[in-house]
């Protein structure tokens, strides 16, 4: 089975790569194929947003999974304007920021809140499967099952694509997510929490990708 990643993002498609281990699928990303256009991103929620790129993707390949993220943190109101939500890499309006803006960013903001917030990331997943769009997210309070701690002190360590992990700590252990070879998936240390949720997410990509026959579409660049 071929499958393309919507994204550029290396810790991204590393993700679903080991999600996905149990599968025969020949993994292709956007790189690959030289999709530089991309869609507008208009939706409410990760779910929404994920769908519209799934939908995007579609046009160049006939089964595509994509992901969109939405972080929040605890302490804040969710209309609060210094609340990231879906806007993780151009927070409080400001332009699209690369890993080492981020991280700069953040960490100012960590620290205006007491040095350690509670945080925690709205998963959005959708797949294009030869016309038809399948999408997933978890509610809200299912998710803070799964918060973390973001400090004011950063990891000299770097996940390419996920530059948060360089602050962020597992809330039990206090292990940065940088240190955990496999960006926190899979791990020995792994809660009843995390490992449900990554079952749900293995069941539904199983089950959106099913056994279709896939074959690449021929490219063409519809913003060209």
């Amino acid at each position: 089975m071929k499958v393309l990643i919507g994204t550029t993002n290396p810790s991204k498609v590393g993700r679903f790569e080991e999600l996905l281990s149990g599968n025969d699928i020949e993994f292709y990303t956007l790189n690959d194929l030289g999709i530089v256009s991309e869609p507008e991103e208009r939706g409410k929620t990760p779910e929404e947003n994920a769908a519209i790129k799934a939908e995007y993707y579609g046009l160049f390949f006939n089964l595509v999974i994509c992901n969109d993220s939405g972080l929040y943190f605890e302490t804040l109101p969710l209309e609060d304007e210094r609340q990231p939500g879906l806007d993780i890499r151009s927070p409080g309006g400001c332009g699209r920021l690369d890993d080492e803006e981020m991280i700069t960013y953040y960490l100012e903001l960590v620290k205006s809140l007491g040095g350690k917030v509670l945080a925690y990331y709205l998963d959005g997943i959708a797949v294009y499967n030869h016309g038809k769009i399948f999408s997933y997210m978890e509610d809200r309070e299912a998710r803070k099952e799964s918060a973390f701690y973001m400090i004011d002190q950063v990891s000299d360590k770097r996940h390419p694509g996920w530059p948060l992990d360089s602050l962020s700590v597992d809330r039990h252990t206090g292990v940065y997510f940088v240190d955990d070879g496999n960006n926190g998936f899979g791990m020995e240390d792994e809660d009843e929490a995390d490992i449900a949720y990554r079952k749900r997410l293995v069941d539904f990509l199983e089950n959106a990708l099913g056994g279709a026959k896939n074959e690449p579409v021929t490219f063409t660049n519809p913003k060209g």
